[in-house]
């Protein structure tokens, strides 16, 4: 990169940096659009709604408004579906771009350059690779300090109980050397008392998905109680026998022996492969290998939480480089179409398996199958469904966040479902 090169592109970071610094989180996407002007660029951010179903556009002072984007029919869908950049139709200079944090898929930036630049250059680009990364890193960062995002990826209002149960998730998507886990629950506006949780110190990730009893207030406060006395357990570095006592405890207190939760504390040694799990009365795990699902990680049974005294068989699994653990409640299996055929394990096992095949990510495997339990619903669950996948020791951590090519082939339509042209 020439001398000229690195000055423009370190003032399209300091122009970022030095806007947002002040902005509110309604001031991002103009912040953003400010720090493109700086290469001659215009460029619009699209954030994921709740449901996973739309990149909704944020509006910016100057540029003409956009409409939304269809994530599974769109260039813009299919650019955050496989989170790589895809070059705009002939005639329309510029890309689409992935906003990520970390791992996290945030939603897309819709960028637009002057004619002659060149796509396949590799300083622009290392340039959209930076102004998406910190774009997703600066929206992280902005998020809990106003409600203007928040507010512009709701399609429709949110019960209260589903407002403070979403208070309590980590981000649905992480990854580091050695892991990925991503997670995902429905329905987006009306969950209430499912739960899940990750934490990697050192060599070990900490993994938990929980169902208290209740679709209500009541249960989403149980839920707060288990996933609160998890998370201090493990954060004062309490092991699996120790935590299932103190959640026994709480939940047993908390709702006086008439609520319970089921749930399923893990361990995973990430320089072995050793899972170490206890399941307090919650569906087994699906050990995924090649591609397949080879068995049901049946071991640790229990009682279920607040019902214990936490006695706990601790069980034991060895996973092999490129294994995925699927965890899911209840809510995903027992989910009922019009007809009252359940959607199975069976289906969705398949689902797995085809997800595979096409070499989905996790994130998007599960944005797949929660809106198939979804749709078959007719849009309305009986039950909170939620599903978490952590994979181990692979190299697709790297690919989530690794600086992709523009690669013009990728948008022919051989490439898998047909994509419509942005939409001015």
């Amino acid at each position: 990169m020439s001398d000229g090169a690195a000055e423009q592109t370190l003032a399209l970071v300091r122009t970022l940096l030095d806007r947002v610094h002040l902005a509110t989180a309604g001031e991002v996407p103009q912040a953003v659009a400010e720090a493109a002007r700086a290469l001659g660029w215009s460029a619009v951010l699209y954030l994921i709604d709740y449901e996973q179903r739309l990149l909704v556009p944020a509006p910016v002072t100057g540029v003409p408004g956009r409409r939304p984007q269809a994530v599974d029919r769109t260039l813009a869908g299919r650019c955050f579906r496989h989170v790589q950049a895809m070059a705009s139709p002939a005639g329309t200079p510029g890309v689409w771009l992935p906003v990520v944090d970390g791992a996290d898929r945030l939603g897309v930036l819709e960028v637009a350059v002057p004619e002659g630049v060149d796509l396949d250059d590799p300083v622009f680009a290392e340039r959209c690779r930076l102004l998406g990364h910190l774009t997703g890193h600066l929206i992280t960062a902005k998020r809990p300090y106003g409600d203007a995002l928040d507010q512009l990826m709701r399609r429709r209002p949110r019960t209260v109980a589903s407002e403070l149960l979403h208070q309590l998730l980590p981000p649905l998507t992480f990854a580091c050397e050695g892991l990925v886990v991503s997670g995902l629950l429905q329905p987006a506006y009306d969950v209430a008392a499912d739960a899940f949780d990750y934490s990697v110190v050192g060599d070990t990730a900490h993994l938990a998905v929980l169902d208290a009893t209740g679709h209500d207030l009541g249960g989403t406060v149980l839920a707060a109680v288990a996933l609160s006395a998890y998370r201090n357990r493990r954060r004062n570095a309490h092991g699996l026998y120790d935590t299932a006592t103190a959640m026994d405890e709480h939940i047993a207190a908390h709702s006086n022996g008439e609520r319970f939760a089921t749930g399923i504390l893990g361990e995973l040694q990430l320089s072995t492969g050793r899972l170490r799990y206890v399941n307090a009365g919650h569906p087994a795990p699906l050990l995924m290998r090649e591609g397949k699902v080879v068995k049901e990680l049946e071991g640790g049974r229990r009682i279920m939480f607040g019902l214990g005294d936490g006695q706990a068989a601790i069980a034991e699994e060895w996973l092999q480089p490129g294994d995925r653990i699927v965890f899911y409640t209840d809510g995903i299996t027992e989910a009922r179409d019009r007809d009252g055929e359940f959607f199975g394990l069976q289906r969705l096992v398949d689902h797995l398996h085809r997800a595979a095949t096409a070499g989905l990510p996790a994130p998007e495997t599960l944005r797949r199958i929660a809106h198939d339990v979804f749709d078959r619903q007719g849009g309305v669950l009986q039950d909170d469904a939620t599903l978490l996948i952590a994979e181990w020791a692979t190299t697709r951590e790297r690919a989530l966040v690794s600086a992709d090519e523009i690669a013009a082939q990728e948008l022919s339509p051989s490439h898998g479902d047909r994509e419509d042209a942005p939409r001015r």
